[in-house]
């Protein structure tokens, strides 16, 4: 025997028992221990795996909902809507039928998950209108699921070319206490039937739609309303003869981008045709209403000062920095003056693009000249004016810069292209022209864009012109 420092031990081969070192007999494992201990880390560990699943989908959740909320375009929240669905729940078809007002049937479906031979196939049929299984939910707004349509009581058979579906999981989407549609998802991609979790899952997802819906809703209301008071601002050119003149205005493709773009002519009281186009910064409505602020404020200048161009200009950005503040602006102001010996374009500019001059042939030039400040950064600054003479038959065109700029090219290059495009459409009627240069800009569409195209008679002079018709040059 042996003594230790916390007691005794004797080899098994000594008959006497080994004592532990606190003094206890070390017992034997009981029969069937190790395999509970391995049932009860495996029933740990799913217990793990599915809290992991839990807070992987409530990021998933809050993700959708934060992507959901960051749009505001309704059609964009709609297929935003329906394929946050179907990728938060693992589905592989997602659908969101969208009420008639009635409440009695669809009158829309943005669908997800289907592949161009399914669309295919499906061309020419006619979406579903909500009978059959998919009429349940309409009835009876509460969460639908269902393992095997095709036996269900409800169903009325799949119309041909639809693809096979044999589980459905269906919420009622609604806004404003009012249902709006119905979000429905077929065929988990694992393979097996929806269940209360998925459900959970679509309805906690269909709460946050329905908000984002109706500030959808909201903001194209007060888009469509900006929109329509931006174009009520821009005026209807009125008669310029001799000259023809044309324009149009283009809001920008993105929805939440309104503008600031405007353009004007009228005839002077000298007989001088005035003409200006400018672009106040931001693309919200303080620009709109200082577009409209500004707009008027400077036809008011145009009509009642016979300056120069760059004289009305420093009057108004003075003006304008007492009265208004508007946000930076840029302008191009010409007057376009009857002289002996034909007409006469007189500008100034103020930060803006100058006028492209194109013809009377194909032949296209932009009129660079010393280019002045732009409104709103130094009243002190005084711009540059300058003068040339126009060609019998000529066309100038004014123009904003959504017409031009493309991230994926340098301006240069837009402008380039916007030159060759106004020589190749420049022989067409002069309204034809200028939505040609809409159409077919070789900017990105994502600013708003305003062209205004004035031609230049081929008649008579300016002082015989006056002079058969009784004015005074």
């Amino acid at each position: 025997m042996r003594r230790t420092g916390h007691g005794l031990r004797r080899t098994p081969a000594s008959g006497v028992c080994a004592v532990s070192g606190e003094g206890r007999p070390e017992q034997p494992e009981p029969p069937g221990a190790g395999l509970r201990l391995n049932t009860e880390l495996d029933r740990i560990g799913a217990r793990l795996r599915a809290l992991t699943d839990a807070r992987d989908r409530l990021r998933g959740l809050l993700g959708a909902v934060l992507a959901i909320s960051s749009e505001l375009d309704l059609p964009a929240v709609l297929r935003r809507v329906v394929s946050t669905a179907t990728e938060l729940v693992g589905a592989r078809y997602g659908a969101l039928g969208v009420l008639h007002e009635s409440g009695e049937h669809l009158e829309d479906l943005i669908t997800a998950g289907l592949s161009e031979d399914e669309r295919a196939d499906l061309a020419g049929v006619a979406f579903p209108h909500g009978r059959g299984v998919l009429g349940l939910l309409i009835r009876d707004p509460e969460p639908l699921r269902v393992d095997d349509i095709p036996s269900h009581p409800a169903s009325v058979g799949f119309p041909p070319g639809h693809p096979h579906m044999r589980t459905l999981l269906g919420v009622a989407i609604s806004v404003r206490g009012k249902i709006y549609g119905d979000l429905y998802l077929s065929e988990r991609r694992d393979g097996q039937p929806f269940d209360r979790d998925d459900e959970d899952i679509l309805v906690a997802l269909a709460g946050a739609a329905g908000i984002a819906i109706e500030n959808a809703r909201l903001f194209g209301r007060v888009r469509d309303s900006a929109e329509t008071f931006q174009r009520l601002l821009l005026p209807t050119l009125p008669d310029l003869r001799p000259f023809t003149a044309a324009a149009v205005y283009r809001p920008a493709a993105e929805p939440n981008r309104l503008g600031g773009d405007w353009y004007d002519a009228l005839v002077l009281p000298d007989d001088a045709v005035g003409v200006v186009i400018g672009d106040v910064g931001g693309h919200d409505l303080h620009a709109a209403a200082a577009m409209a602020r500004t707009h008027s404020m400077l036809r008011a200048l145009l009509y009642d000062r016979r300056t120069p161009p760059s004289e009305v200009l420093t009057q108004l950005d003075r003006t304008l920095h007492v009265t208004a503040g508007i946000p930076v602006t840029t302008a191009c102001l010409a007057r376009i003056e009857p002289g002996e010996s034909g007409w006469a374009l007189h500008w100034s500019t103020a930060g803006h693009f100058p006028p492209l001059l194109v013809g009377p042939g194909p032949e296209t030039r932009y009129l660079d000249a010393e280019p002045g400040l732009p409104l709103g950064v130094n009243t002190g600054e005084r711009r540059p004016d300058h003068r040339r003479p126009l060609p019998a038959g000529s066309t100038l065109v004014f123009f904003t810069d959504g017409l031009v700029e493309h991230p994926a090219r340098s301006l240069d290059e837009g402008l380039t292209a916007l030159a060759g495009l106004a020589a190749a459409h420049v022989a067409r009627p002069l309204q034809e022209f200028v939505q040609a240069l809409a159409d077919h800009h070789p900017g990105d569409g994502h600013d708003d864009m305003a062209v205004l195209a004035l031609r230049v008679p081929l008649g008579p002079g300016p002082a015989r012109l006056f002079a058969a018709t009784g004015k005074e040059g």
